[in-house]
């Protein structure tokens, strides 16, 4: 893998780690929405399938 390819592939675990706590936020305070662990891992369970196809390519 190149640098570039190195450098947006972390760039997209920090935003995805900041999507994750914001929905598991969200999910605590509104506790009628869904339990936050399943919100915030099942966002991260799909974007570890994004994250493979990339970097198997």
């Amino acid at each position: 893998m190149s640098t570039l390819e190195l450098l947006v592939v972390l760039l997209l675990v920090l935003v995805a780690l900041l999507a994750m706590g914001g929905l598991a936020y969200l999910a605590y305070r509104h506790p009628k929405l869904a339990t936050p662990l399943l919100v915030a891992g099942t966002f991260a369970a799909a974007l570890v399938g994004v994250v493979a196809v990339i970097v198997a390519r």
